[in-house]
């Protein structure tokens, strides 16, 4: 199992637990590519326009670009994100600061 956490402030966080059925016929590289899809089609801003974009960046801006709402609703957008980094950070324990823009 893992958990993985999105924090827009203090008092705004929004965790969500990722079970193996969450993740039945996923792989690394399809939750990187998922992840990469939203990166375009929510048109974020690379953090380093020069050079590759990296997978944390990635995550970063596609919850901030996604926006508070999608986490708040947790519906399916939500839940896959979280299943997607789980999956392309393979880590148990995730934490998303946006306000601190970091990945724990």
């Amino acid at each position: 199992m893992y958990t993985v956490t999105v924090a827009f402030r203090d008092d705004k966080e929004y965790e969500f637990r990722v079970h193996a059925e969450d993740i039945a016929g996923l792989t690394r590289d399809s939750a990187r590519e998922w992840l990469h899809e939203e990166f375009e089609a929510l048109e974020c801003t690379p953090s380093n326009p020069v050079g590759k974009v990296l997978i944390l960046d990635v995550i970063l801006n596609v919850a901030k670009y996604g926006g508070e709402p999608r986490f708040a609703q947790g519906g399916p957008w939500a839940r896959r994100f979280a299943a997607s980094v789980a999956l392309a950070l393979d880590r148990p324990v995730v934490r998303i600061d946006l306000p601190g823009f970091v990945v724990g």
